[in-house]
């Protein structure tokens, strides 16, 4: 990889980093933030879960627009609008109490989420549009994917820590950090030009109908991808449902609060982040490995979940070692689906497809927390359980990779070795 693409990622990674921060941050000072507001545990899930659920409806437009106008214009206004959203959010809980200090912190989550569809979901397209090499874009993808994972690492330490100084400071600092990002990409992306197929340049004009009617064809041919789809929603949403649950019960039972809370909601992040790292750099372009890999974490996941249901767990050490053991399953999962998605769709269509992708996750983002203020733990395990072992029958069933020595495929479609990209199969 060269070394001026090396300051290109590095920018980029800001990206996934504080978008993740703008989310996760809030969740270890939720009950704080329940008792300071006076609202209800499921009016306070909606912090998290509004953020989430305008970005599922605006990605996809965002892919679009990215498709059209350039990647890296799409990433900036973005990010501003982010910036936008946090100094709602922050002004509203520095100056305005009760219901409509509520309101307006809701309405700022709202901006932010419209502008986190189009800054993170877009940094993936971007990435294989800047490299040609697919073991390159393999690495690529899972350095962004360690940094999204780190943000949500640093988020409950970073977010616990703030809420020390007062208790809206991590929604007022989302505007900062967003300039920062702003800057970083601003003077740091080089984006590859213009140029290609006339194929390519038609798909950057064509109008809304046709992008639309474009689209539904692709996902016709290539099935495969609605599987990817569903996993990396329900891989969010196990996620996030059990993080919510882990805030809630560290105070409630455990008497634990403040940073060394912080500290404790990290540990099983901290697992997706090493092994999204280290997920990256093992499959490389070969997407059997992919597979074996998104397989290995669903399973260990199902089981973590399944333990927690099962046994109850009242010892602290064992509640987080089994959290531990679920995010380093989910760590195994998502940059092996990153790659799928990225490696397997062509450049004209990479933004749309992988924007569909992200509004999946979001999906899963939005519905995690909301599932798990009005559930009983024991019953909310078993759910997250299923929806693993659900989400491993699709990735046995749905990921074929092709028959080659490499392994190098997705779905059914093999690879042309000519132009490198996946087609259907003629049969």
């Amino acid at each position: 990889m060269k070394e001026k693409k090396k300051l290109d990622l590095a920018a980029l990674s800001t990206i996934p980093l504080i978008m993740t921060l703008a989310n996760s941050m809030l969740i270890p000072v939720l009950p704080v933030m329940r008792r300071e507001l006076d609202i209800s545990p499921l009016q306070t899930s909606l912090l998290i879960t509004v953020y989430a659920a305008v970005s599922i409806v605006c990605i996809p437009i965002a892919g679009y627009l990215s498709d059209r106008f350039g990647r890296k214009r799409i990433i900036l206004i973005g990010l501003a609008i982010a910036a936008a959203g946090g100094c709602v959010s922050g002004l509203a809980a520095w100056l305005i109490k009760g219901k409509i200090g509520y309101a307006l912190i809701l309405l700022g989550r709202v901006i932010q989420g419209a502008g986190a569809a189009g800054a993170f979901p877009i940094v993936l397209p971007l990435i294989g549009d800047m490299f040609e090499r697919k073991d390159e874009v393999s690495s690529g993808l899972g350095l962004v994917e360690t940094a999204n994972t780190l943000g949500k690492v640093l988020s409950p330490v970073l977010g616990s820590a703030l809420a020390l100084v007062i208790w809206f400071l991590p929604l007022a600092i989302i505007p900062v950090i967003s300039v920062i990002s702003i800057a970083a990409v601003g003077f740091l992306v080089k984006v590859p030009k213009k140029g290609g197929s006339k194929e390519e340049e038609e798909a950057r004009v064509q109008p809304f109908g046709s992008f639309v009617r474009g689209t539904l064809s692709l996902l016709a041919k290539k099935k495969w991808l609605y599987a990817i789809f569903a996993i990396g929603g329900l891989g969010m949403f196990i996620m996030f449902g059990f993080l919510y649950y882990l805030s809630d019960v560290l105070e409630d039972r455990f008497g634990i609060d403040g940073i060394k809370k912080g500290w404790i909601l990290a540990l099983p992040l901290s697992a997706v982040c090493l092994f999204s790292l280290m997920t990256g750099k093992i499959v490389g372009e070969n997407k059997r490995r992919m597979k074996v890999s998104s397989v290995l974490g669903l399973v260990i996941l199902m089981l973590s979940m399944l333990m927690c249901g099962f046994l109850s767990p009242r010892q602290l050490w064992y509640l987080i070692s089994l959290m531990f053991a679920s995010g380093a399953g989910i760590g195994l999962v998502l940059p092996s689906l990153d790659a799928l998605i990225t490696e397997g769709i062509e450049k004209k269509q990479r933004g749309t497809i992988t924007s569909l992708y992200s509004s999946a996750r979001f999906l899963g983002v939005a519905l995690g927390p909301l599932v798990a203020s009005v559930m009983t733990n024991k019953w909310l395990f078993y759910l997250l359980a299923a929806c693993a072992l659900f989400s491993g029958f699709l990735a046995v069933m749905a990921i074929r990779p092709g028959k080659g020595r490499s392994g190098k495929g997705a779905g059914r479609e093999p690879i042309d070795p000519r132009s490198r990209r996946l087609r259907p199969s003629s049969g």
